[in-house]
């Protein structure tokens, strides 16, 4: 099941005569003198790119706007019938907050704005983009946010609903991006990439929303399979025997409660000549539905642990983003799937379980699986060799309470880890990174075993840090790594915002993806 595609152009026509349903411009907050005609305080400036459809509301349209509540807060977006002033029956301004000082709007305000814009126009199949792109060295960063915040903020999945709903308006179908030239090369280029990216992302975002009974761990498999070697991608699937037989501990552990049995996929992009040596390794938790397993979780909210595969969906997409973009680093990824669930095979806290990697592991709680097994994946990615290792969860609850539903937790190497703060921050996924405190391990330390899953003494306190902690054991001295924990911006449970829809929002893929291109172009 797959959302509704949106087709993206470039366009050089003048706005004011294109051809299309709506036309959105950008307008900025301000404050001002009361106009003396009007007796409106000067409360909206109209952005770049708007001239031509100001100059045909024979300069009105700022006021007429106002009127209508415009106030250019990010994201508002003010819908105008034009009445044949310019040829689209619809002008749709949308709030890009107050002017930057000497500079265009940075790409994330543009990405938002382009986001909220398009899917406010739900029901305009056809939609041109005139908002304001610099002409100087930031032009690429901001055409390729206004790309993808369109592709993105266009998005609804498919669902299941089996009646039309009649209030329900169908996707733009069509968005025309307005440049000064539409033949240019390297726009046509940030054109391309952002289709690229913004169909990873769509693909994780589905993933994610698919409900859980059809996308257990064999189907999941499946799925991603199907579409990586459609992709060109090198597959193998380890199914239940070859992860028992392979002593893939932590994944049978958490996969033997469930009827339905675990997975591992290995998907793997190596570039013509071997491009530049470098190896990266991606791995992403799929747990396809989380109880907590005999340690099970509250009821309430329990719905949305459908998402706890978000991890192993985004590290999937990339990979088919990879193999289209075709970076020049080798890059491999490691997927493992189960679904923890309660049951008389379930494991229990107090079993030991053998890794991969021959660790012994006490199990103090089955509702920290994630780290059973990702710790397996990480384990045979070092093993098979790799320089960068980047993993990717839905790990701990901590992270929410830490740094809230929109940043993600790194830990790792801090040279690494940097890298991924700097990558978040240039593609609009913000991330921080987390210390690793010595106390954190010590309190892991067990009586049994090689490591508890858990600090039991710590509890719940440092919850995000002691997944990294744990992870940490199963990463060989050699390799770069880092761990990103996306427990709160993986999933939207609130209202539409910018480009995140409700449900999935394809977080990290676009972060992993520019840190492919960082490694591919810097070591």
């Amino acid at each position: 099941m797959t959302s509704p595609s949106t087709t993206l152009s470039l366009v050089d026509t003048d706005p004011a005569e294109l051809a299309v349903d709506a036309v959105v411009i950008g307008v900025h907050s301000t404050t001002g003198e009361s106009d003396a005609t009007s007796g409106l305080a000067g409360t909206l400036l109209l952005a770049t790119g708007a001239e031509s459809i100001a100059a045909a509301f024979d300069g009105k349209l700022t006021e007429t706007l106002a009127l209508l509540g415009a106030t250019g807060g990010p994201g508002e977006v003010i819908k105008l019938a034009t009445l044949g002033t310019v040829t689209a029956p619809v002008i749709a301004a949308v709030g890009l907050g107050a002017e930057p000082s000497g500079a265009a709007p940075a790409p994330e305000t543009l990405r938002r704005a382009a986001g909220a814009a398009v899917r406010a126009l739900a029901g305009a199949p056809r939609v041109a983009l005139a908002l304001p792109l610099p002409d100087d060295a930031d032009a690429a960063d901001a055409l390729r946010a206004v790309a993808e915040g369109a592709l993105l903020g266009g998005y609804r999945f498919a669902g299941y609903k089996t009646r039309p709903q009649p209030s329900r308006r169908e996707p733009v179908t069509e968005v025309l991006v307005a440049v000064p030239d539409a033949t240019d090369a390297g726009a046509q280029a940030e054109i391309s990439r952002a289709q690229t990216v913004a169909a990873a992302v769509r693909r994780t975002r589905d993933w994610v929303n698919i409900a859980p009974n059809e996308l257990r761990p064999p189907a999941f498999a499946d799925a991603v399979a199907e579409a990586a070697r459609a992709a060109g991608l090198g597959v193998e699937v380890l199914d239940e025997v070859a992860l028992r037989e392979g002593g893939y501990g932590g994944i049978i552990a958490v996969g033997q409660g469930s009827e339905a049995p675990p997975r591992m996929v290995k998907l793997t992009w190596t570039p013509d000549g071997g491009g530049t040596g470098k190896r990266v390794a991606l791995v992403g938790k799929g747990i396809t539905f989380d109880t907590g397993g005999v340690s099970i979780k509250p009821a309430q909210g329990m719905w949305e642990m459908k998402s706890d595969m978000a991890g192993a969906a985004a590290v999937a997409a990339t990979m088919l983003a990879v193999a289209e973009l075709k970076p020049a680093v080798t890059v491999t990824a490691y997927v493992p799937m189960a679904e923890n669930m309660p049951s008389g095979s379930s494991y229990r806290p107090g079993d030991v379980i053998t890794m991969y990697n021959g660790k012994k592991v006490e199990v103090l709680n089955t509702d920290a699986e994630g780290r059973m097994i990702l710790a397996d994946a990480m384990a045979r990615a070092c093993e098979d060799g790799c320089d960068y290792l980047i993993e990717t969860s839905t790990l701990t609850g901590g992270q929410v309470v830490a740094l809230g539903k929109r940043v993600s937790g790194v830990m790792g190497a801090a040279e690494l880890c940097e890298r991924v703060h700097q990558a978040g921050d240039a593609v609009g996924e913000p991330a921080w990174p987390m210390p690793m405190p010595d106390d954190v391990r010590k309190g892991m330390d067990s009586e049994v075993a090689d490591i508890s899953q858990v600090n039991a003494g710590m509890d719940r306190a440092g919850h995000m840090l002691q997944g990294g902690v744990f992870l940490r054991e199963f990463v060989t001295d050699d390799v770069a790594w880092a761990h990103i924990d996306i427990a709160g911006p993986s999933y939207h449970s609130g209202e539409a915002t910018g480009y995140w829809t409700k449900g999935g929002t394809g977080v990290p893929v676009r972060t992993l993806l520019h840190l492919i291109d960082d490694i591919a172009t810097n070591g």
